[in-house]
């Protein structure tokens, strides 16, 4: 893979002016408060603060989905313009706490867990469906895992890309139940499953 950078100038330039326009559209009325309010520029300055934070997260996960897509970190490196060791001591860390399991039930008659491991943005929703067929539904997940629960019927599991506020309404009026804040690029979501629907 050549140093060269993957996206072209038009689309550099198109997420930029997005996270500009995010930043500055979002907190209500901050645009105009900035002609004539001394405090709009410490709400821009908030604003800003939050988008950055966004940005960080979004760019850890963008990196172990990467990883779990099957790129080295020696690849990952060189898009980020570092070195492997650079790349792999900032985000691996980071990832190894990043599961977003809920916290199990206890008791002798709570519900069995089991980790689903060594997955890839390739096989993970092979893998879920396999699992919700035989009764298992998706709990929390992390790089290269999803956590899985035992339950009395089977279950559906799908994944899209962020989705806006309306497609999200429109998969839990479907009856979808979203599972965590999402992993970016993904959202997922699962639902209970008629006898013989699950992964189909």
């Amino acid at each position: 893979m050549s140093n060269e950078p993957l996206l072209n100038p038009v689309e550099t330039a198109r997420i930029r002016e997005g996270i500009a326009a995010a930043v500055l559209g979002a907190p209500e009325g901050l645009a105009d408060s900035l002609e004539h309010d001394a405090h709009g520029y410490l709400r821009l300055v908030d604003a800003s603060r939050v988008g950055a934070e966004e940005a960080s997260r979004l760019l850890r996960e963008a990196v172990q989905g990467a990883r779990a897509a099957g790129h080295s970190w020696d690849t990952v490196g060189r898009v980020l313009g570092v070195s492997r060791q650079a790349a792999q001591q900032r985000f691996a860390a980071k990832a190894a706490g990043a599961g977003r399991s809920a916290p199990p039930a206890e008791g002798p008659n709570a519900p069995k867990r089991r980790i689903l491991g060594g997955l890839t943005a390739f096989n993970e929703m092979a893998a879920l469906d396999e699992a919700g067929r035989d009764g298992w539904h998706m709990v929390g997940y992390g790089p290269f895992f999803h956590e899985v629960e035992a339950s009395g019927h089977p279950w559906e599991h799908c994944r899209m890309t962020l989705p806006s506020g309306a497609r999200h309404r429109r998969m839990e009026s479907e009856g979808w139940i979203p599972v965590g804040v999402g992993w970016f690029p993904w959202r997922y979501y699962k639902r209970p499953a008629a006898p013989g629907t699950a992964g189909t």
